[in-house]
């Protein structure tokens, strides 16, 4: 699932080609919904993103964001969607509900008889859950209205009043978009690891210092993981990714830090993987929805 650092990347490397420097902003040439479930808006015309050039490319959680001819053209990637740039799109129309292919947004060419430029969204799967808003103001989408703070910009007193009044899990409070937005499954693995705190531990019980340690590796791990996917073609982040991940999605293979087999808690739709010797003093997690350890 794309999260905060990878659609960073992505929103960093549209804007070089959307938004280049001493160059022409993008014009968008045409929209094609090929997925009839992907547009979840109709009170805005797809060609209103034709009015005008691309004034803005952003990010709000894991949000990617276009602005054209007054418009937001807003984008949750979900649990299995993703960005496919091309410098030189085929022309003609696509065939709507074949294959992956949800959307395809193409620009203008820079010159008369040049390439147009453009991208798809994909998704993989049966579970179909990537979503296109067309909107006025960003806020109109319910997902983006409901946000809490960016992760960058929560301050340590702030985390710390959050972490004391969450009466749950810390992995939740931590994919909790209400309550910081931008992290997901595999960062929050991420984070607790580096922190050396188990995912199943009680927020509100968490001692002060190891309140702190949380904090600290959730800024570090984040920066690490946005320093990773900086300067990167959309094609390369994934892989990046995956690559830089020390826990999450490492389940069998030694700890990096220690060497332990790093285990996982499988649930219907979901999993974790953690460290025993880094984040639960050697004790296995129960693999199922309990969240207390096994004895």
């Amino acid at each position: 699932m794309p999260e905060m650092p990878e659609v960073q990347g992505l929103a960093d490397f549209l804007r070089t080609k959307l938004l280049p420097d001493g160059g022409s902003p993008a014009q968008v040439a045409d929209v094609e919904v090929l997925s009839f479930a992907v547009l979840k808006t109709a009170g805005v015309p797809l060609e209103a993103l034709q009015e005008g050039p691309v004034t803005a490319v952003q990010r709000r959680g894991k949000y990617l964001i276009i602005t054209a001819g007054g418009v937001h053209l807003v984008m949750d990637l979900a649990k299995a969607g993703w960005l496919r740039w091309s410098d030189a799109l085929k022309p003609g129309k696509l065939r709507p509900g074949k294959g992956r292919m949800a959307l395809r947004v193409r620009f203008a060419a820079a010159e008369p008889g040049g390439d147009e430029p453009g991208f798809d969204l994909t998704e993989a799967g049966t579970k179909k859950s990537l979503a296109v808003y067309l909107v006025r103001d960003p806020a109109e989408v319910p997902g983006i209205a409901r946000l809490g703070p960016e992760a960058f910009d929560v301050d340590e007193p702030t985390f710390a009043e959050l972490v004391a009044g969450h009466r749950g899990q810390i992995k939740g409070l931590l994919r909790d978009q209400s309550v910081i937005a931008g992290i997901g499954n595999a960062y929050s693995d991420e984070i607790l690891h580096a922190a050396h705190l188990s995912p199943f531990a009680n927020a509100s019980k968490l001692k002060p210092e190891e309140t702190k340690r949380l904090y600290e590796a959730m800024r570090a791990v984040l920066e690490s993981a946005i320093d990773n996917a900086a300067g990167r073609p959309a094609a390369e982040l994934k892989d990046s990714k995956r690559r830089a991940l020390r826990v999450h999605a490492r389940t069998g293979e030694p700890c990096p830090v220690c060497g332990d087999t790093v285990r996982e808690v499988s649930f219907a739709d979901s999993s974790l993987q953690y460290c025993p010797t880094c984040q639960t003093g050697g004790k296995l997690l129960a693999d199922r929805r309990m969240s207390r350890l096994l004895k």
